[in-house]
């Protein structure tokens, strides 16, 4: 197995995951997502710390799909679902973007720049 089957297999097992994991979070918790993490943050606990945490992350991949599609209209929505949607969102992405660069991970990362 080559790297490029390897990473796509595992985009596939997150995002299947995360929407299974997520199915369930639901059923017991309702659709509460923001005002939990707003509070775990708030509450200046290791909780709130890795929830702020990968609100950078999230930020971050928001961002960088914004940057790699040269801040299009298309890019900055996309972007913003991102930032969201978390992996349930970003893994398809990167698998929809290993497929349409042949898996050059070099055009993946930065496009056509």
């Amino acid at each position: 197995m080559n790297n490029i089957s390897f990473i796509k297999i595992l985009l596939i097992v997150q995002t299947i995951g995360l929407l299974i994991y997520t199915f369930f979070a639901f059923q017991t918790e309702g659709a509460a997502l923001f005002s939990v993490f707003t509070n775990n943050v708030l509450s200046l606990n290791w909780s709130g710390q890795f929830n702020l945490d990968f609100l950078c992350y999230l930020t971050l991949s928001g961002l960088w799909i914004m940057w790699r599609n040269k801040f299009t209209t298309k890019s900055i929505i996309l972007g913003l679902f991102a930032m969201v949607l978390g992996i349930i969102m970003f893994a398809p992405y990167i698998l929809w973007l290993t497929s349409k660069e042949n898996g050059n991970i070099k055009r993946v990362l930065i496009g056509d720049r």
